[in-house]
């Protein structure tokens, strides 16, 4: 008798673990599932198979070829798309001259099928179905027969109101070649949901064979699981590859097992696997071939495929381990977790029950992964990166990891605490602040919603509201489909480093609050507060010098929210507004996006005269202005701009800027008796240093250059009013200066090794510690600087000439270059 043997199964629910193979193809006892249904039919002397493929074909036939090494003879039956499983069994139409068996590829079973045949025969019917009982017939095709064998009624994936029996149709079948003239071929057709039901309305007898033994169709990962479990403990009769060396314990050829390790069976230890001293293999284990166990690991129930390693100390507990996966020293899997191929989990980390990662993943050093990680290249053990918590929409920052995130910052703020949210216009930050209220309303706290607004109005209202702290979520300064969520605490500065660890363990450890119904916060609509902060903004200049000939601004690219914003408050104070239009689409533009179009905005305002340009980013954060000439004033240079007017305010004025900023902020200082405070480039440090600087009456608190766009453009507006000058002339009083700046990549693993290399090669010259490593040539100065997030570091360089600091840029460039080359040979 032929034999059909399906395996087109692409096992999306078995999900890592067949990312790159298909169903048939996953290992049972370090065998493929496919290769145990073959064993069964060569016992039973069924030789003659034709194997039906459509996902990832080549895998199956590149490892069973022609069968001959099985005692098999296999031909390929190949679907161009799915056909269901009678349209790919009609595929293979010309293979089936006689009575034939039909039986899955990736199932688990030790049925008589020489029973299920003589069955079949003696009824004479033209199919028989393999039946069997089962405790949850939900996931099956549930089947009534008479005394007989005659099938009567059956119904496919019932619910439990529909459930009118526990016999289950199996999915393996005895069927005659004229069943497959009922149907055309080439098209979708399936044997329970449409050829049975087909030929039972024509009148053929259908006959169920209810077999004894074992069967399960593997459909889903605890299923999987469970499969080995029966195997090792008896209730499944498997053929093994590998001996019997003492009672329950299989090892394969050329196993290496330590003196001082134990092995409690049943376990199966695949060829050339290797077992440390002290380490433990336990509780109906399976190790794959050529694994290694190092010292004082310990497994239970745990299943490892080919060329796993497991570091030092490492704890699995009933966790999949797929090829080639390292587990480093400290690290523990629970029960379910499933890890797929090539993915490397760092020292100490945890991965919490029922957890999925994806193939080629990196996990790092102290992460507890209670998510499945399906999306980019590693989770990091921090939420927070330079800037508060960013990522791409819906990959990296999901719903569910904002209200996660609100939870967890809610519980430590308290319960009966209060936070004030917002997000800018962006559809995705409105979607994601719904998800953050919730999570802070389920730890019990109070929500002022603030709608749309923009970060710095958020800042205030926390302040001035006098909650504990808030959020702002808006669109990234980087690429369009990132979201940034800001943090605040009381002061609405950014969240110190200590309060950032500390919602990071809440997070991963899902250590916060769950409370009862009746404990939950309630929110409060708060939709006019960016009106207070615009009278605040006005309370705080001198309007009467705004009076006179109105100012020409042009207002470059404002998203509809803050053009709704602006061009009132500028009209209010005597000025034309000209606007340059967003692009079609209409989206926010990010600053780099903006950036590209700095020389278009500055050619319009010299084509109407105009005082000024202005280009704000969509959270009002960054501000961009262009003089009367067409000069841009950004980065740096705004810098130096905005240190000039807070120390031509007053002798003794303090200005506190980043490390990063250039020389002529000193210069500037000493012109006008002022004082520099350098800081870290993280904003927390610069805000810090801000406050501090604050004279006792706070009036500076309209000077903050670095973090309110809006409120610098009225005081840069009001100081050029008053002293009827233009910002051409202020720039123009600013002492000229060069400054260059790079990016290069380095690998994280690298950037310790490139910040040792670095300091000692200084040698002689002077070095700063204070942000990275700033290195002093006389006057000249280089900064290298490593990125918090991303795999570079960023590279500054001052000289006298703006072609000496391209110079001395590129030199730490290929300095970073060179020690990552080194470094690597000496890893080789």
């Amino acid at each position: 008798m032929k034999v059909i043997i399906m395996a087109g199964g692409e096992g999306s629910r078995l999900r890592p673990l067949t990312c790159d193979r298909p169903k048939p193809m996953v290992p049972i006892m370090n065998r493929p599932m496919m290769e145990h249904i073959v064993a069964l039919l060569a016992g039973y002397r069924l030789t003659e198979i034709g194997v039906t493929l459509q996902y990832l074909p080549e895998r199956i036939r590149n490892y069973f070829a022609d069968g001959r090494e099985f005692g098999v003879n296999i031909r390929y039956f190949e679907e161009e798309s799915p056909l269901g499983t009678a349209g790919s069994v009609k595929n293979a139409a010309s293979f089936l001259d006689e009575t034939f068996l039909v039986i899955s590829g990736d199932a688990l079973t030790d049925f008589n099928l020489q029973q299920a045949i003589d069955f079949h025969r003696a009824r004479g019917g033209v199919a028989t179905l393999v039946l069997t009982r089962v405790e949850n017939p939900l996931e099956y095709g549930v089947v009534i027969t008479e005394k007989d064998g005659r099938i009567t009624r059956f119904l496919e994936k019932p619910s439990w109101g529909e459930v009118f029996s526990d016999t289950v149709n199996t999915g393996i079948y005895i069927l005659e070649p004229e069943i497959l003239t009922h149907f055309p071929p080439g098209v979708m057709f399936d044997f329970a949901r449409d050829l049975f039901p087909l030929l039972m309305s024509k009148g053929y007898p259908l006959y169920g064979y209810i077999a004894a033994g074992y069967w399960c169709d593997i459909g889903d990962l605890q299923q999987y699981r469970q499969a080995h479990l029966d195997i090792l403990q008896g209730r499944v009769r498997v053929r093994f590859t590998e001996r019997e060396v003492t009672p329950g314990v299989y090892l394969g050829e050329e196993v290496v097992i330590e003196k001082g390790a134990v092995i409690d069976g049943p376990v199966v230890i695949g060829s050339g696997a290797r077992i440390a001293c002290g380490a433990r293999i336990s509780d109906c284990t399976v190790i794959g071939p050529h694994s290694q166990v190092e010292a004082h690991a310990s497994v239970k129930r745990g299943l490892t495929w080919r060329h796993a390693y497991l570091g030092p100390r490492v704890e699995l507990r009933g966790a999949v381990l797929a090829n080639r996966v390292r587990v480093q020293q400290g690290s523990a899997l629970f029960e379910g977790a499933v890890v797929g191929d090539d993915t490397v989990i760092e020292e100490n980390c945890t991965i919490r029950p029922n957890v999925r990662i994806w193939p080629h993943k990196r996990v790092e050093s102290g992460t507890i992964v209670t998510e499945s990680l399906i999306w980019g290249t590693k989770p990091s053990r921090m939420l927070f990166g330079h800037d508060g918590v960013g990522g791409i929409v819906n990959l990296e920052i999901s719903p569910e990891l904002v209200a996660k995130l609100g939870a967890a910052y809610g519980s430590l703020l308290g319960e009966g605490g209060q936070a004030a949210v917002a997000s800018d216009e962006w559809k995705a930050s409105r979607m994601l602040k719904d998800a953050a209220i919730a999570g802070l309303l389920s730890s019990g706290i109070r929500v002022y919603d603030l709608g749309i607004t923009v970060t710095p109005v958020t800042r205030q209202a926390v302040k001035r509201l006098g909650v504990k702290g808030g959020l702002h979520l808006q669109l990234s300064r980087e690429t369009q489909d990132n979201i940034r969520i800001k943090i605040f605490d009381g002061q609405g500065f950014d969240l110190s480093k200590s309060w950032e660890r500390k919602i990071e363990q809440a997070f991963y450890r899902e250590d916060f609050k769950r409370l009862k119904s009746s404990g939950v916060g309630e929110t409060v609509q708060l939709n006019n507060y960016t009106e207070y902060y615009l009278e605040n903004l006005l309370r705080g200049v001198e309007q009467a010098h705004f009076r006179g000939v109105p100012r020409q601004v042009v207002l470059a690219y404002p998203t509809p929210w803050l053009y709704s914003l602006l061009v009132p408050l500028l009209q209010q104070l005597n000025c034309e507004v000209h606007t340059i239009s967003l692009p079609l689409s209409g989206e926010p533009l990010t600053i780099a996006d903006l950036r590209e179009r700095f020389d278009h905005a500055a050619a319009r305002v010299r084509a109407l005269g105009a005082d000024l340009g202005v280009c704000i980013d969509p959270g009002a954060e960054t501000l961009v202005l262009i003089d009367e000439r067409g000069r841009v004033v950004a980065d740096e240079l705004y810098t130096a701009l905005t240190a000039l007017l807070v120390f031509r305010s007053g002798a003794g004025s303090t200005v506190a800027v980043p490390v990063t900023a250039p020389h002529v902020i000193e210069q500037l200082a000493d012109l006008y008796q002022g004082v520099v405070v350098r800081t870290k480039t993280e904003p927390r440090s610069l805000m810090e240093a801000q406050a501090a600087a604050e004279p006792p009456d706070g009036q500076a608190e309209l000077f903050n250059f670095s973090f309110d766009a809006v409120a610098s453009l009225l005081k840069i507006l009001e100081v050029t009013a008053a002293s009827a000058t233009t910002l051409g002339t202020l720039l123009d009083s600013i002492p000229p200066f060069f400054l260059h700046r790079r990016e290069v990549d380095c690998a994280f693993a690298a950037k310790g090794a490139v910040m040792r290399r670095l300091i000692g090669e200084a040698g002689g010259e002077q070095v700063e510690l204070l942000d990275g490593i700033k290195v002093r040539h006389g006057q000249d100065w280089a900064l290298v600087l490593p990125d918090p997030e991303k795999p570079l570091y960023r590279v500054y360089g001052e000289s006298y000439t703006q072609e000496a600091a391209e110079e001395l840029t590129d030199l730490y460039v290929q300095k970073i270059k060179k020690i990552q080359q080194e470094e690597t040979k000496d890893i080789v």
